[in-house]
């Protein structure tokens, strides 16, 4: 009974996030509704002490960054920044290679630290532009750029800013980093198998005469090229973005040392605050660099961005609260269903799992699936496991790089399911529906749970971190 208790609750919210309710809101109730059904008399304790108090442990960890995020995303859209490299990468590329163009671009911009959907919203004209001229069907659009924002350099390639890289530091005491032979050829898998599933797709749907398609909705206005600003001064605040990170990760310990502390300036007495530095110096670091990333923005397109400025500010931080608070709602919630009995059948099950690193990704993106949410379903396992997997880790001889790079490719594995934020506001930018291209979507989601195993044999194969 007790696991079915838990399994209503994960059904019931999944659910609830299908069917395009707030998580803000169900995640409470969801997790309410297993402790009342378990223990009635736990309700308003472990409301306040266990959910909202990892709700906001989560929230002080992680907003500054969808923060930061969210603003860096808008400025570098205002600034005109995200035309002149999308223009830049197909004059590169050629307009004949439109899937490849679209996949880099979107790559670069995740890369660099831009929020994916963001990057749905800047790069969607400029597909539907080219996928137009080369008469490739407009339901591969959703496809494409899920591959190129959705996958490798969201939470494989090493130093990549994007909050599902960022959350397993402060569990393992790594940088973003962190395993970067394993990231890059888990990365190299993602992008090779998934552009070889495209041009597939392209060929099979050309071989039937399909065409771009007629009667389609949310059609942009075509691209004109206008006054864009250099293709390499587009790129310094991406470029400075990952310098910093990578930076500012390796000075963090160094400078600060393993603690730091201070006494805050009250009237009485009052206790030291004391911060472990190696759990911080990731977020920190991520943090540092967005500043300077958004700095280097306002630097070289000061009159555009502060035109804009207000507004673009407001829709970023209103999307980064909305962000950030699903995944701490989210949080939240796992902490209240791991402290339930029935959750303890749930992880004995998967401990039953021999394999360290298995065991590890299996969780996350089992966990990652049934939220809809990598970083969510990532908190979620994490929270409740991440001491057992240092264990077994530690008992097998596994550096805590590898545990971050498997954890973290995990999340964004089978997190894509249909009831997935960022699915939904695809299809819906596209003007396509989950019937039209739910399926490459998927695809490319189990090419990306596949690159999770692929890390995990090459590092038994060859050791490589």
């Amino acid at each position: 009974m007790a696991f079915l208790i838990v399994l209503a609750a994960l059904c019931f919210l999944m659910l609830a996030a299908y069917r395009g309710y707030s998580v803000i809101l169900f995640a409470p109730i969801a997790a309410l509704g297993a402790v009342l059904l378990t223990d009635p008399a736990l309700v308003a304790p472990m409301f306040t002490g266990l959910f909202m108090d990892k709700m906001v442990s989560f929230l002080k960890l992680y907003f500054p960054v969808f923060m930061l995020g969210a603003v860096f995303g808008k400025l570098i859209e205002l600034s005109g920044f995200s035309k002149a490299i999308v223009a830049a990468t197909i004059g590169l590329v050629g307009r004949s290679r439109a899937m490849l163009s679209i996949v880099l671009v979107c790559a670069l911009l995740t890369y660099g630290g831009v929020s994916l959907f963001v990057v749905v919203f800047a790069v969607y004209p400029f597909a539907e532009e080219l996928f137009r001229e080369a008469n490739i069907p407009k339901r591969l659009i959703p496809g494409t750029i899920a591959l190129g924002a959705f996958t490798f350099t969201m939470d494989s390639l090493p130093g990549t800013a994007q909050i599902q890289n960022i959350i397993p530091t402060s569990f393992f005491g790594t940088t973003t980093w962190a395993a970067p032979w394993l990231g890059t050829l888990g990365s190299a898998f993602i992008l090779v198998i998934g552009l070889l599933y495209l041009d597939w797709r392209r060929r099979k749907a050309a071989a039937a005469g399909e065409g771009y398609g007629s009667a389609l909705v949310n059609e942009p206005a075509p691209f004109e090229n206008g006054r864009l600003a250099h293709p390499l001064i587009a790129l310094l605040p991406l470029v400075i973005v990952g310098v910093a990170n990578k930076l500012l990760a390796d000075a963090m310990p160094r400078f600060y040392g393993a603690t730091q502390s201070f006494i805050p300036a009250v009237i009485g007495e009052a206790k030291p605050v004391v911060q472990e530095v190696s759990k911080l110096a990731a977020i920190w670091a991520v943090e540092g660099a967005l500043l300077l990333g958004i700095l280097c923005v306002m630097a070289f397109a000061w009159r555009p961005v502060v035109a804009h400025f207000a507004e673009g500010s407001k829709a970023a931080v209103g999307g980064a609260l909305l962000a950030s608070m699903n995944t701490a709602s989210e949080y939240g919630f796992g902490a209240v269903i791991a402290a339930l009995p029935g959750f303890k059948l749930i992880a004995d099950t998967l401990h039953a799992i021999p394999n360290p690193l298995v065991n590890q990704a299996i969780s996350v993106t089992a966990l990652a699936g049934i939220t809809g949410s990598a970083s969510g379903g990532m908190s979620i396992a994490l929270a409740a496991m991440a001491e057992t997997f240092i264990h077994n880790a530690q008992t097998a001889g596994i550096p805590m790089e590898v545990l971050h790079r498997v954890a973290s490719m995990a999340s964004g594995g089978m997190d894509t399911l249909p009831h997935n934020g960022a699915v939904i506001t695809l299809l819906a930018v596209t003007g396509l529906t989950h019937r039209q291209s739910y399926r490459d979507i998927f695809a490319i989601t189990v090419i990306k749970t596949l690159a999770v195993f692929v890390v995990i044999a090459a590092y038994y194969l060859t050791g490589w971190v």
